[in-house]
């Protein structure tokens, strides 16, 4: 990867989302990780967030690599206490679903090394895509829709910082 190049570009933006969610959760206790923040009602948990942006990635991720996803093929089903689906990424959880989520015991290390997973994963991709990759299209397996790696990997993105901003004002209001 050179700098210029669209896989230099998602990787640096990847590794950004990563630190920030690595700040977030450090040290992270199981009280506050399942803490409901006090604003906007209903609003996911740190743990659920977490999770979610750390499924995204996997999802995505293994489905453009044509690769099962870590989430099963790895065991973080089981460790979690989750259905071994792999379309279970918190996409269309209802509220009542996403409040209703919890990780087992330990679970800070657990959501810190299946996010660390994800990331390597994501890096690995990048890394050794072709610099045609990006106008590829790719139809998911578990949404039935069709898109560029390009598109997706900036929903990714998106996805991802959306949801760490929202872990950082639970981190403000829950840790007060």
């Amino acid at each position: 990867m050179t700098p210029g190049d669209w896989r230099t570009l998602a990787a640096r933006q990847f590794a950004l989302l990563h630190a920030d969610l690595t700040v977030l959760y450090t040290d992270a206790v199981d009280d506050w990780l399942h803490a409901a923040p006090p604003y906007p009602p209903g609003a996911n948990t740190p743990a659920w967030l977490i999770w979610h942006i750390a499924r995204g990635q996997d999802r995505n991720i293994s489905e453009l690599l044509g690769r099962a996803q870590l989430w099963t093929a790895d065991g973080w089903a089981d460790r979690f206490q989750r259905p071994r689906d792999p379309a279970d990424t918190g996409l269309g959880h209802t509220t009542a679903q996403a409040a209703a989520f919890r990780v087992p015991p330990a679970s800070g290390e657990n959501l810190a090394a299946y996010a660390a997973a994800a990331h390597a994963r994501t890096l690995g991709y990048l890394a050794a895509a072709p610099p045609s990759d990006a106008a590829r299209p790719v139809t998911s397996p578990t949404l039935r829709n069709t898109h560029t790696v390009e598109e997706r990997l900036a929903a990714l993105v998106r996805d991802g910082f959306e949801h760490a901003g929202q872990l950082g004002l639970c981190a403000a209001a829950v840790r007060r």
